[in-house]
């Protein structure tokens, strides 16, 4: 479904590889988790995959293939064609990511906007569909309200409607519960297990919390420093990991007994 092949992205202003040599692979139906420290590569592959790599900015070489369709190199119009269609983004700050001064209906539909030619009423019958699909109460006023008006939690929800409101093939999803609480977070991991399980989406799911990871991925891969250091399914990789990294990792995740400590 998803070929990541020896990804090399250097940024011009940087002295070391920001991802160096990656190779990964997602399959259908599949959610693999990418979990590593901040600076480690995660977000910069995710880029690479989205078409949103800044290329006047970096040396890049590899290849990644969405179905056999080489993205890495491909021409801005061809990516336009695919961004929002086939392969939808879910970011870690919605707020940041939604116009202020747009009701979300109208955010939540653009891509029907730009990928179809269905009438404005039959737009805002598949928005008012995804925003339920989301599990947002109420959509028909939600589809109204613009994002300073709902709480984080119904922001990003409103953010995963619009990311697959077009059934695209891939999810790709960059911290996305880092800014929720606990009670929150644990809902949009429910939302994102259901919509997979529903709609067959397969998603790349990025991280630091290796818990959230171990509660939503079947298989993960582990980055340090530009570098792919280990992967395997997920339960494998907790009670059995390969590399020191991922030890430390593993060891730094907050338990009970850390937190009552004095």
């Amino acid at each position: 479904m998803l070929e990541i092949q020896n990804l090399h992205v250097k940024f011009h202003t940087r002295s070391r590889e920001a991802v160096a040599g990656v190779s990964l692979s997602i399959r259908d139906g599949e959610i693999l988790g990418l979990v590593g420290e901040s600076g480690s590569g995660k977000s910069v592959t995710a880029m690479s995959v989205a078409g949103l790599l800044p290329r006047r900015q970096c040396d890049y070489s590899g290849q990644i293939l969405l179905d056999g369709m080489e993205l890495l190199h491909a021409d801005r119009t061809v990516l336009r064609k695919i961004q929002g269609r086939d392969i939808g983004v879910v970011f870690q700050e919605p707020m940041s990511a939604m116009d202020p001064l747009m009701r979300i209906g109208n955010q939540v539909e653009e891509t029907l906007r730009i990928h179809t030619k269905l009438s404005r009423e039959e737009r805002r019958q598949r928005t008012l569909e995804a925003l339920e699909a989301v599990e947002l109460p109420d959509p028909v006023t939600i589809y109204e309200k613009y994002p300073h008006e709902l709480s984080g939690g119904m922001l990003q929800r409103a953010m995963i409607a619009a990311a697959i409101i077009s059934r695209p093939k891939l999810l790709l999803l960059d911290e996305p519960t880092t800014a929720l609480d606990v009670t929150i977070q644990a809902q949009i991991l429910e939302l994102l297990k259901r919509l997979n399980g529903e709609f067959g989406i397969s998603m790349l799911f990025i991280s630091h919390n290796l818990n959230v990871v171990r509660k939503l991925c079947a298989r993960v891969a582990v980055m340090q420093r530009g570098l792919l250091v280990e992967e395997g399914a997920t339960e494998d990789v907790f009670h059995t990991p390969q590399q020191d990294y991922t030890k430390r990792l593993i060891a730094a995740i907050p338990t009970r007994q850390r937190k009552e400590a004095p």
